[in-house]
């Protein structure tokens, strides 16, 4: 895919170490992406812009990444038909469930898919825009069914590891 495919919007530059993680992602499944940085609250004419110079590229997924009030998710919903992936951040005091209620409480009819908080939310929000566009690109499906096993074999070889070094399950000791 030369296009853009994914559209990655963050509520401030400090959000960009959380969704690194997202973007490593993206790479590794050779998604083509932006990432732009925009306000719904201090600069909603930029965030409109992005949207539509992104639709105009050819994204065919947003991802908005946000802390606190955590609007973005849901202003960029309100502003395109495209799937939108709200990622919530962590932020004092609520630790991201601020961010998180602002985005699974959407009213009916703008959606946002909501991942967790923070850095497995950002991981998650890339293979769930993957999986939207192996909809209908075939060789993305390919690729993360090649994912998805070499995430099992992970897991099995760290097992097999646990049971050379003779820990074959968890046991309780007994109190004397």
């Amino acid at each position: 895919m030369n296009k853009i495919s994914v559209a990655i919007i963050v509520g401030s530059d400090s959000d960009l170490a959380v969704i690194a993680s997202c973007a490593k992602l993206l790479d590794e499944f050779d998604v083509a992406y932006s990432v732009d940085i925009a306000s719904a609250h201090r600069t909603p004419e930029h965030l409109r812009k992005i949207i539509s110079d992104s639709s105009a590229a050819g994204a065919e997924v947003f991802i908005a990444a946000a802390g606190m009030a955590a609007a973005l998710p849901g202003v960029v919903a309100s502003e395109t038909t495209l799937p939108v992936i709200g990622v919530p951040l962590e932020s004092n005091p609520f630790m991201g469930t601020d961010a998180m209620l602002s985005m699974v409480q959407m009213p009916p009819g703008i959606p946002v898919a909501t991942v967790a908080v923070g850095k497995a939310g950002a991981v998650n929000a890339a293979l769930l825009a993957v999986q939207i566009l192996a909809v209908k690109y075939p060789s993305l499906r390919s690729k993360l069914e090649s994912y998805r096993s070499k995430m099992a074999e992970t897991i099995k070889e760290k097992g097999k590891q646990l049971r050379e070094l003779g820990i074959s399950h968890y046991t309780t000791r007994q109190k004397p």
